[in-house]
């Protein structure tokens, strides 16, 4: 069974290696790139503060530092966790 609690983003970092190009024609190097993300959560369960780390991928706009974001985890093991962007 799923269950939600409010986390709390510590750090966003950009994966500069793995670019994902989104343009068939490029003018420049960075021209239409887009690059993945890597997010840390901060979120309590049952009293237990539980910080972990989440993969975006490259079409998806991560969550601003220090801004709220859902957790849905799982209750029988809240380490296993996905956001709600």
């Amino acid at each position: 069974m799923e269950k939600r609690t409010k986390g709390t983003v510590l750090s966003v970092k950009t994966q500069w290696w793995l670019k994902v190009n989104t343009k068939a024609v490029r003018l420049g190097p960075l021209d239409g790139a887009t690059f993945p993300h890597i997010v840390k959560v901060k979120y309590t369960v049952d009293g237990n503060e539980i910080i972990k780390n989440k993969w975006l991928g490259a079409g998806i706009e991560p969550p601003s530092v220090n801004g709220s974001v859902i957790v849905v985890y799982r209750e029988d093991k809240p380490t296993k966790f996905r956001l709600e962007i």
